[in-house]
């Protein structure tokens, strides 16, 4: 069930890619900062979410201040990153997040189901 090391790794670089390229997409004036594993998307009005791999979990951990922090578990079976408490989409909690925190709609749908 737990992902191999290197899998992990390729899920995180092939989602966190997918966010850029959907933010780019998105037109909307965003500071976008991909370093060491970590992205950080900053939206013009200050507020941030920012993607980060925890690999001794094997999870994809989301901080959207003020929301909070966030865990996802990739389910291999469906091909989708699942929030370990909710059990939100990370698609379905982006376009949550990016429509309180910076009153944009955004569309993630893309990111499940990879």
């Amino acid at each position: 069930m737990s992902l191999t090391e290197a899998r992990f790794h390729d899920l995180v670089d092939a989602t966190q890619e997918k966010l850029e390229d959907i933010f780019d997409e998105s037109d909307l004036d965003l500071d976008l900062k991909s370093s060491a594993g970590v992205l950080t998307v900053k939206f013009e009005n200050g507020t941030q979410l920012i993607f980060s791999r925890q690999e001794s979990l094997r999870q994809l951990w989301l901080a959207a201040a003020p929301a909070g922090g966030f865990h996802f578990d990739y389910d291999e079976e469906e091909k989708r990153w699942v929030c370990d408490k909710s059990e939100e989409l990370l698609g379905e909690m982006l376009q949550r997040l990016a429509k309180s925190q910076a009153g944009v709609d955004i569309d993630f749908d893309s990111i499940d189901g990879n």
